[in-house]
């Protein structure tokens, strides 16, 4: 089973290595390393030249932003299983991929997920955030719970099936994918109660209050998009579920 791991970035030169040595340690040997850089314009692409060695592919060319990127990635996947992991991310350990293979020997199985930390940018052992995860249930999105994303693996049959970024969305397309796969299509997915990725904070979703509100509201635009009814009161909602992340500790 090959397993494709898709890396969008732009201007992501003081990070972006960290993200290819951690695919690049993963004990599990059939992984395809996807990059889509939109035209950096800092020394990103020496980095990704300098590397090429450890990355199946490299695409550079401008793009609509970070899902089209992804996008991008997703279709010119050769995996069986598909994961993406951002330019600023990186694995928490070696076996992570391991892990991944192991659960999709199961043919029933669609998708997995785990735990997320959101660590300082500069110090990757810093942990900010906890982001617990659990298994889905039908109307835990209408809750403010989505799935870490940089931890979501899908079958590459399922992107095909289902479709993959809706860019009419900047700054949420995640979570209107995630809900679209697993609250619509129901797709199998099984949660594994361990962390997988860590996420330097600063994002494009949370780098910004302002963002933070956008984001929220495109959240609650999907839900209605898909005519699955929703609170007006989402957004806090949405909010309130992460707070204990900030206190919460692995």
């Amino acid at each position: 089973m090959k397993i494709t791991v898709v890396t969008a970035v732009y201007n992501g030169a003081e990070t972006i290595e960290d993200t290819i040595n951690s695919v690049a340690a993963q004990t599990y040997s059939s992984v395809e390393h996807i990059v889509i850089d939109g035209l950096s314009t800092d020394p990103t692409m020496s980095i990704v030249n300098r590397r090429r060695n450890d990355i199946s592919l490299v695409v550079c060319e401008r793009d609509a932003g970070i899902y089209d990127a992804m996008n991008k990635g997703i279709a010119a996947a050769t995996g069986d299983v598909i994961g993406t992991l951002n330019a600023d991310d990186v694995y928490e350990h070696d076996q992570v991929l391991a892990q991944v293979a192991d659960l999709f020997s199961d043919p029933e199985l669609d998708a997995c997920y785990a735990n997320l930390v959101y660590v300082d940018r500069t110090d990757l052992q810093k942990i900010v955030r906890y982001w617990t995860s659990q298994p889905f249930e039908p109307g835990l999105f209408f809750k403010g719970w989505i799935p870490a994303h940089p931890t979501f693996f899908v079958r590459k049959a399922v992107y095909e099936r289902c479709g993959g970024f809706d860019l009419d969305y900047k700054i949420q397309s995640d979570f209107e994918l995630t809900l679209r796969l697993l609250e619509l299509h129901r797709i199998r997915s099984r949660y594994v109660p361990e962390i997988w990725v860590r996420m330097r904070m600063g994002g494009t979703t949370n780098k910004s209050i302002m963002n933070i509100i956008r984001g929220n509201l495109e959240a609650y635009r999907a839900c209605r998009k898909h005519q699955l009814r929703v609170s007006p009161l989402f957004f806090v909602t949405k909010i309130a579920a992460r707070i204990p992340q900030f206190f919460r500790r692995p």
